[in-house]
């Protein structure tokens, strides 16, 4: 078997030798491009809110309730961050020979974390930046997350309407790292790939949006929730 997430260090799996250097402007203390670019699209999870804590907790009680309790490290958890949850499962599986139901994992991964929703924020770097292109440029939301989950999401939040478009791991054949989310995302705004700015804080997502023929922007993680 080839190199697989369990192989991969924290540190590369943040991006830092693992994918070729995506990234246009990068985000130190929050530098964004006011030109360049006729459509924005944000990943949601660790970009636009914080909601990462809520997620791993959320795998943690998903992965004890089928007999597979501490085996998911956060690390790993972060590595894999934006890819579906039935995808993970599926890794899982081959790691440790195991059998779980991809389905039934993602179906109590999702309730495990709507219970905790009411603790996701804002992250305002990301945030303050979207709400300033509001009325000027076509924005989307391209997750590797469910619709359900997604939309609670944003509503959670109060930001459904700041977007014309939000396309989920439930639209697309396969999810990210192929660039199915954004494609679609690109061709519901009616903008070219390459004319598309993407807001992204995974390797998974930096990657799709690569494939996409979109210009990125890697947003580190964690960033600061609004209080």
């Amino acid at each position: 078997m080839g190199r697989n997430f369990l192989d991969v260090e924290p540190c590369q799996a943040a991006g830092a030798t693992l994918l070729p250097p995506p990234v246009m402007v990068s985000i130190g203390n929050i530098s964004l491009p006011n030109d360049g670019y006729d459509a924005v699209i944000f990943d949601c999870d660790g970009t636009l809110v914080d909601s990462m804590s809520a997620h791993f907790e959320a795998w943690c009680d998903a992965l004890a309730l089928y007999g597979a309790k501490g085996i998911f490290k956060e690390d790993v958890f972060f590595a894999m961050g934006g890819r579906p949850t039935r995808d993970i499962v599926v890794e899982i599986n081959d790691e440790y020979d195991l059998h779980l139901d991809p389905l039934a994992v993602a179906d109590a991964k999702r309730e495990a974390f709507l219970k905790r929703i009411k603790s996701v924020e804002l992250i305002s770097e990301i945030s303050n930046f979207a709400e300033s292109l509001r009325g000027k440029k076509p924005m989307a939301v391209a997750s590797g997350g469910s619709r359900v989950v997604v939309e609670k999401t944003l509503a959670q939040v109060g930001i459904s309407d700041w977007f014309d478009e939000v396309v989920t791991a439930d639209d697309v054949k396969e999810g990210k790292p192929a660039p199915d989310v954004y494609l679609k995302a690109a061709k519901l705004l009616d903008v070219e790939p390459a004319r598309c700015l993407v807001l992204e804080d995974a390797p998974s997502g930096i990657l799709a949006a690569q494939r996409a023929g979109m210009q990125v922007i890697a947003v580190p993680s964690p960033l600061t929730p609004i209080k």
